[in-house]
């Protein structure tokens, strides 16, 4: 699988460029599946739902102009038959996955089957939003500002980095600061990458390029102690 993990969507020219690459076709060629299932714990997360799946979300995903366009929603899947859904998600290009909370995204991910999947997916693109990214890190990255135990974060590991997204973004200071990502950086135990709404890293096959038009920082374990 490859993966566009973001904190704002696809925000600018450099991260839809990003994407074009990783698709190795234009999206207006592509079949994009989004997945919404993230944002329901969130107050107002249903709203936030419909405005992904429009298109009119702050977070461009879903009205780039992708060829077809569906939704994929984890928490409906466990009560159907694999056999519909999963040949639609192989013959998929892009797994759209909005914000939201990464937890209860890791929760659905694994209870629907799909996190089984997803390694079987070697083309297709995880385009992740916020909480969609933070879910494919070792730890959803939540551990700072909710107070959960240290284990209790855990996520898929898919990529061997943490995220702290939304770096200085003026609606959720100061939570969101560099010097809180400096905070949460300390005794990671893998390199972490603190980025900002005009920030991307795209991974594919281990291989990761830091995509901005923004600002960002890389933490290696020991660097917020010294």
């Amino acid at each position: 699988m490859k993966f566009l993990l973001t904190s704002g969507g696809i925000s600018n020219t450099s991260i839809h460029d990003a994407l074009v690459d990783l698709l190795r076709k234009p999206i207006a060629e592509s079949s994009a599946l989004c997945i919404p299932t993230a944002i329901y714990t969130i107050p107002g997360g249903a709203r936030s739902a419909w405005k992904l799946i429009n298109g009119v979300a702050a977070t461009p995903l879903c009205e780039l102009g992708w060829q077809s366009l569906g939704v994929l929603e984890l928490t409906a899947l466990p009560s159907g038959d694999g056999d519909v859904w999963v040949p639609l998600v192989q013959e998929t290009d892009a797994l759209l996955v909005g914000a939201g909370d990464p937890l209860y995204l890791y929760r659905w991910m694994r209870q629907s089957g799909l996190a089984d999947l997803l390694p079987s997916l070697r083309e297709t693109v995880w385009v992740g939003v916020s909480g969609g990214s933070l879910v494919m890190a070792p730890t959803s990255g939540r551990r700072l500002s909710t107070g959960i135990p240290p284990g209790n974060d855990r996520a898929l590991g898919l990529v061997n980095f943490s995220l702290f997204p939304h770096v200085d973004h003026p609606a959720m200071l100061p939570c969101h600061s560099m010097a809180h990502a400096e905070k949460w950086a300390v005794g990671l135990p893998v390199r972490g990458y603190a980025i900002d709404d005009q920030t991307a890293i795209s991974v594919v096959d281990g291989a990761i390029d830091v995509i901005s038009e923004g600002h960002w920082k890389l933490f290696t374990p020991g660097d917020a102690e010294n």
